[in-house]
């Protein structure tokens, strides 16, 4: 019996949040300025505090953090790369939260512009099978407040505040 026989289908989580900002800014702050929302303190696989995380703006870009002694750790790569519509990103980090190549989940974020300052931002984490054993405990951490969720409303409430700043 394979792996995938054993391990049941996972449903991605889904999370969608309002943001004020039109979908230019929306875009540009989940992807370029991820370091102002992302929360670095608690959410970093480095072994040093880490002090900034980059999305390279292109299909096959890396994604990864920058500890505070310089040390790279990557988290994946961009999949694909659509501004300012949509981003999809290879989730790198099996369930120890280590770097590893061979375990692949997906992340994709969609921005829907509502009007000219309003956003609607969804994202999916998919593909979450490839955890095996550890896929309900995974799904239940990205979907916990300090996963995705949360993580969304601060990202809301920095883009917000940039697109305000854009508008006024």
């Amino acid at each position: 019996m394979t792996v995938a026989a054993r391990v049941p289908t996972v449903q991605p989580v889904r999370k969608s949040v309002l943001v004020r900002a039109p979908r230019e800014i929306a875009f540009q702050v989940f992807t370029a300025n991820i370091a102002a929302w992302w929360p670095l303190e608690s959410h970093h696989i480095g072994a040093t505090a880490c002090v900034a995380v980059t999305i390279e703006p292109r299909a096959g870009g890396r994604w990864f953090e920058r500890g505070s002694d310089g040390t790279e750790c990557d988290w994946g790569h961009v999949i694909v790369w659509d501004p300012p519509a949509r981003v999809v990103l290879a989730w790198q980090l099996n369930a120890k939260f280590d770097h590893d190549p061979a375990v692949q989940s997906e992340v994709e974020v969609r921005f829907i512009a509502l009007d000219a300052g309003r956003t609607q931002v969804e994202l999916e984490h998919r593909g979450l099978e490839v955890f095996g054993a550890d896929a309900t405990a995974m799904h239940d951490t990205f979907d916990s407040p300090n996963g995705w969720g949360g993580m969304l409303e601060q990202y809301a409430e920095v883009a917000g505040a940039r697109g305000s700043a854009a508008l006024a």
